[in-house]
């Protein structure tokens, strides 16, 4: 994993409110909620140590990246190549129906196996505030719950997920043309207690 990829080695994905910025190599570093200004949950791009990130990824060192976009749509694909197989991710945030400001956004990351059998990896570590708010880490058989004074960030996953610490590791293996296993999907969906309540503590009202 490249430490500090350039911004040219990354896609865009958003639901109109906030935005992550995903790296060609499946690593979200950087993504805020609740809105674009808002404090940090993912920020390696700044401080690759200390402000978290959100990696799904084969292991294969052989791999060749390469992202686009679906035509038409606001869903980025990461594609990775590797001697056993392609795998892609999908990232998109669906925006709100209601077209109002909303304090719940959630980045959707579908992984799948197109040829061969891929075996992704993941691991998401946040770090609010840029690293400075601490958070506590509770995970069940949902999902895990990541618990910040201002932010909560929720992460269900279509598989095992286990905590280690703060952060929370997971090892999918995928096999192509044998639907439903060839798929996979996680939910990374942030929320807090009402938006007026949040913006008050972000700003120190």
């Amino acid at each position: 994993m490249d430490r500090y990829p350039p911004i040219a080695e990354h896609g865009l994905v958003g639901d109109l409110q906030t935005a992550a910025l995903v790296s060609s190599h499946g690593v979200v570093d950087r993504f805020a909620a609740l809105r674009f200004v808002s404090p940090s949950i993912f920020a390696a791009l700044l401080d690759h140590d200390g402000g978290g990130h959100f990696r799904i990824a084969p292991g294969n060192p052989d791999m060749t990246c390469k992202q686009l976009y679906y035509p038409d749509t606001a869903i980025l694909v990461t594609r990775f190549l590797s001697p056993d197989g392609v795998g892609e991710v999908l990232d998109f945030m669906p925006p709100d129906r209601t077209r109002t400001a909303t304090d719940r956004h959630t980045l959707v990351r579908l992984v799948r196996a197109v040829r061969g059998t891929v075996e992704f990896t993941l691991g998401c570590r946040p770090r609010f505030d840029y690293g400075r708010a601490e958070h506590r880490l509770d995970v069940d058989s949902s999902g895990a719950r990541f618990r910040a004074p201002i932010t909560d960030a929720y992460l269900q996953a279509t598989f095992p997920l286990d905590g280690n610490g703060l952060d929370v590791f997971g090892t999918v293996r995928l096999e192509a043309g044998n639907f439903p296993q060839a798929f996979t999907h996680l939910a990374l969906i942030t929320a807090a207690g009402t938006l007026d309540e949040a913006l008050d503590a972000e700003h120190g009202r």
